[in-house]
């Protein structure tokens, strides 16, 4: 049976029926940009055209972004990479809540999750987050950040 991957860089989709290459414990890439590795999806996802992907790890530190990440925040990735994700995209969730920590927590995904982000904006712009996790021994999680219309 096949299974969604998404790239985190360029939001391609595919079906794939393992995420590693051949018997190796080698990650697939994406066969249209040739980023290092895809997120593997428990439902069929289709983010909007203009949605940002921030890559994090385990600790919830940006390790990479991707499509329109840069359009939406008006951050570089040398500027995000590294630092929490939440308070470099100035995360803000209702009530306080922290979405992040529990998708990294409890291995569950998010969607449609209200949030401000402020990035290196002065104002902050309204944004659907959708959290997925990341199914491999090291944890992370993939954000999808689709800004409101």
């Amino acid at each position: 049976m096949a299974h969604p991957f998404i790239c985190p860089n360029c939001g391609h989709r595919t079906s794939e029926l393992d995420r590693n290459v051949a018997f190796t414990g080698q990650r697939k890439g994406c066969e249209r940009c040739g980023f290092a590795f895809l997120f593997e999806l428990l439902d069929d996802y289709y983010p909007a055209p203009d949605a940002a992907f921030f890559v994090c790890d385990g600790e919830g530190r940006v390790t990479g972004c991707g499509k329109n990440a840069f359009a939406f925040t008006g951050l570089e990735e040398e500027d995000v990479i590294g630092r929490p994700v939440a308070e470099v995209l100035g995360l803000e969730f209702a009530n306080g809540d922290d979405p992040v920590g529990k998708v990294l927590e409890w291995g569950v995904r998010a969607l449609e999750v209200p949030v401000r982000v402020s990035g290196a904006r002065d104002v902050a712009a309204g944004a659907l987050a959708d959290m997925f996790p990341d199914y491999d021994d090291d944890g992370g999680l993939l954000l999808v950040l689709t800004p409101e219309k």
